[in-house]
Order: C-alpha cells, then structure tokens, then sequence
C-alpha cells in the first residue's frame, strides 16, 4: 500500500460515533489520527415524543433533511421504520444525507447536484417554486436560518422539526496541548464552524498554539470564519465526505 500520509499525525474532531471512519482511511494512508471531539450529538427528546411528531407530518410538500443525524434520530425513534415517511417527498442538504435515507428504503426525490449546503439545496429549481407549498426541516436545535428565511420569502409555510442537539463535550485536553507545545501535530480537519469554536474553547487560553496547525475545512465559509480567528494556513476540500478530506490531507 502507497501509504502517503507518512506518520503525519491529524487532529479529527468529528464527534465520536462519526470519526471511525476518516480515523481508518488516515491510518490506512500511514497516518496518525488523533481523536479529539469537539461535538456530542444528543436526542432533544425521548425517542416516543419525536415518534409522535414525525406521525403527526400530513399535507407536507417537502419533507427536508439537513443531515444524516436528522435521518437517524427519526429512524431510531420509529424503531428502525420510517415506512409512513414513503408517501412525502424527501430532500437532503447532502449526499451523506441522502445515503443516510437510501439505506433505510427512502426514495430521495432532491438532492442537489451541486454543493452540500443549504445554499446549494436553495439553487434547485423545486426550492424556487415554493409558493404556498408546507415544507419541515428536520434538524438539531438552532443553526443557520437562511433555508427557512429564503423559502419564507419564496412564499413557502415552514416549519421546524428539531431531533437533536450539539453540545460541547467535557474532554481532557492535556494530551493535545502538549503536542501542539512540541509541535507534534500535523494538520486539523473541522467539519462545522461550531465544531471549530468549540475547539478554541475548549482549550482556552492556549487555543493560540492552533493558528500555526494547517487546518483543513470542508466550505469557504468555515474557512472565513478560520481567517478571522488567526488561522494562518487554511485548505478548503472539495466536500464534506471523508474520502476528501483524506484527498485534501494527502495533498497538503
């Protein structure tokens, strides 16, 4: 195997039961993955109240999933079925999204061609006639508000269904501070701009010792968003999939 990481050692701050797998291609490319989650995932309520909810979705247009934890939540709260889902047209933000949907028997009927933001879903021509149409965003608890803000102005009846939230984790940062003193760290992968201000504050005072780490974010935005907080070397991949993440490290 042409290992072309080459004991660089990456920082990965996707949250824990999401990090597997960009920690196994690092490796598998020679590298060293350092996990360090910067985001927990939780249910923002119990599993029969979200049920409830998702039964309750009748006379929706478009049914819109931000993310493959939106799908999951949903699912696990439906004990595995989302089979009333079928009747309702489904969209997802990206392809992790729809994948998320295809694999429990979901027939995705929009999914951007371009992009993997809420920018890129707004770009479709479906999500331009919008007027008098209901559409549900499922989703965590608070984020960007340019999808409903932009489907409003297009005459659409928006709502929210909100099945988790991120929190920061509480987490021992001794270890990665002492390889950032001694220069031991490589490069930083981020996935969400939350992710990436979480990862300053939880290491306070020192978060300094960040600015100089190559950092590797998966949209322009995020990168803005790196500039302004000191970053100093910033590579923005071609998307948000692991595999080009990895792309992007290996060509770093």
């Amino acid at each position: 195997m042409n290992e072309q990481l080459q004991a660089k050692r990456i920082l990965v701050t996707r949250p824990r039961h999401q990090a597997g797998n960009l920690c196994r291609l690092i490796e598998q490319q020679g590298g060293v993955a350092v996990r360090f989650p910067t985001l927990e995932i939780q249910a923002l309520e119990r599993p029969e109240t979200i049920a409830a909810r998702v039964a309750a979705l009748e006379h929706v247009d478009w049914l819109i999933f931000i993310s493959a934890n939106a799908v999951n939540f949903v699912l696990n709260s439906n004990s595995g079925t989302i089979n009333r889902l079928r009747r309702l047209r489904l969209a997802a933000v990206g392809k992790a999204t729809a994948k998320a949907l295809q694999n429990n028997g979901l027939t995705v009927d929009l999914l951007p061609q371009h992009g993997f933001d809420s920018e890129s879903l707004l770009r479709t021509p479906a999500m331009s006639a919008v007027d008098g149409k209901r559409c549900v965003i499922v989703r965590g608890q608070g984020g960007r508000e340019i999808l409903v803000d932009t489907l409003r102005e297009r005459g659409a009846d928006v709502e929210y269904l909100e099945v988790y939230r991120r929190v920061m984790p509480q987490a021992d940062n001794s270890a990665l501070l002492e390889r950032l003193r001694e220069n031991r760290l490589d490069a930083i992968t981020i996935t969400s701009g939350e992710a990436l201000r979480n990862l300053m504050e939880m290491l306070g005072g020192q978060a300094c010792l960040l600015l100089p780490v190559p950092l590797v974010v998966i949209s322009r935005r995020i990168g803005q968003m790196a500039e302004t907080m000191g970053f100093k070397r910033i590579v923005v991949s071609d998307g948000p999939a692991d595999t080009s993440i990895l792309q992007t490290l290996i060509t770093l």
